[in-house]
């Protein structure tokens, strides 16, 4: 029987890392391979392709001191820059949302406002902006920093980023530019708001060079868990990207973030919130599990535990038995959220240090499903039911088969049991997610 409510869906792309599997691309995914897998998602009528970035390559090469044999497994120390990606995937989809990184640490207001805001004109209000601070210590070194900005300082200058960006998108009214030929005015001057922003951390004149974006804002995502994560979601963001393994630690997450949205004023369901699945498929368990054990058994002792050692604070990991249990962290100036769900779940699990390590290298600290398109969409349904999450957020452990896998076997069945589109419901990014256009403030 269908519902009225229906969950929301997002590609997650990322260099692949089980590039060896059979049927892999085992390239740096090139554009030829981004158009495939835009185009697979939108024909599963997924609201989004989001793609993950980083300014460094691989942490394990920072953390070794520069040591270039530690980045010889890795297949995402390289990558191509996504807001360039996104601009040209945008000529080759009609309905797709287009979702990037770009990190508030590293990065000045003026220009991010200024590339999105041009993403969404060319893809006729389709972009998404993935607001994040910047987690890894090695992106420092590359921005004439010797260290990493510290976690709650990093917050701060996201809040005031933020403010910027969106100011700078309001700089024009939504008619202010008029082109009209008989008085020969190009833009009505009633229409332009000049920012004059002055705070702790920049300080922006402004106006924006490009016109009021067609969605208002490009949408806003954000993939904190932690406390100032939370905060920063419920106050900017129209989607959530997080990672719960547990049903009960998802209806918690979303009570306490929906619930922190009527300060802002904003309805809880202004945000979207779509845990990760990181998911093996195959005709039966048993062909997935194998599919599954393949991968895990795939990764070296050393490539497994870079997955973990960033999330260890100061703490060398490699001075400890590989299978002994995992010691008391320090805290981490990296992803505090994600270094608390790693302890838990070695504790809750009682892992060794070795399992632990190859436990995340696979699943990225996201719940892992490994069975058949029936049982994936069983467990899809029972958490979306529950009233934990308005959608999900899907990893492919490589590309493309898994991806084609999902949107040929599982969004079917989403689509028979009444729990997903079967048709996009707008033009725009914002009208398929149901989340509102955001007005201007001079409006």
């Amino acid at each position: 029987m269908a519902t009225t409510r229906q969950m929301k869906l997002t590609a997650f792309c990322h260099p692949p890392g089980h590039w060896r599997m059979p049927g892999a691309r085992p390239t740096d995914m090139g554009f030829e391979d981004n158009v495939h897998l835009a185009q697979t998602a939108e024909r599963g009528k997924f609201d989004m392709l989001f793609y993950q970035d980083s300014a460094a390559v691989a942490p394990v090469f920072y953390l070794s001191g520069g040591n270039a044999e530690t980045l010889a497994e890795s297949a995402r120390c390289v990558r191509l820059e996504p807001l360039t990606m996104l601009a040209a995937l945008a000529t080759v989809t009609k309905h797709i949302g287009l979702v990037a990184t770009a990190t508030t640490t590293y990065n000045d207001p003026f220009s991010i406002a200024r590339k999105f805001a041009t993403i969404d004109h060319i893809s006729k209000g389709r972009a998404g902006w993935n607001l994040v601070t910047s987690q890894n210590v090695d992106e420092a070194q590359n921005f004439s920093r010797d260290s990493h900005l510290d976690h709650a300082l990093r917050y701060q200058r996201a809040q005031e980023f933020y403010d910027v960006v969106t100011g700078l998108w309001d700089s024009w009214d939504d008619d202010a530019v008029i082109r009209d030929r008989e008085t020969g005015r190009y833009i009505d001057p009633a229409g332009l708001h000049v920012l004059n922003h002055k705070g702790d951390h920049f300080s922006v004149r402004g106006p924006l060079n490009v016109a009021r974006p067609p969605q208002g804002y490009p949408i806003i995502a954000q993939a904190g868990s932690s406390d100032p994560g939370r905060e920063l979601a419920a106050r900017t963001a129209d989607v959530v990207f997080t990672a719960q393994v547990d049903i009960g630690e998802a209806r918690s997450f979303y009570a306490d973030v929906k619930g922190r949205m009527a300060k802002y004023g904003r309805a809880p369901d202004d945000l979207k919130i779509m845990p990760g699945i990181r998911f093996v498929l195959g005709q039966t368990e048993s062909e997935a599990k194998e599919r599954y054990e393949m991968m895990v058994s795939s990764a070296s002792d050393d490539g497994a535990l870079a997955s973990i050692q960033r999330l260890a604070g100061d703490l060398d990991l490699k001075q400890f038995p590989l299978d002994g249990p995992l010691p008391d962290l320090p805290p981490s100036n990296a992803a505090k959220a994600r270094q608390v769900m790693m302890i838990e779940l070695a504790r809750r699990e009682n892992l060794s240090i070795r399992k632990l390590a190859r436990r995340f290298a696979f699943s990225l600290g996201h719940m892992v499903y490994v069975g058949t398109a029936k049982g994936l969409a069983d467990q899809m349904e029972e958490w979306f039911t529950a009233g934990v999450c308005d959608g999900f957020t899907m990893l492919s452990p490589y590309f493309p088969i898994p991806l084609e896998l999902f949107v040929d076997t599982v969004v079917p069945e989403l689509q028979r049991r009444g729990l997903f589109r079967t048709e996009y419901e707008g033009t725009t990014l914002r009208e398929n997610l149901g989340v509102p256009f955001r007005s201007s403030r001079y409006t």
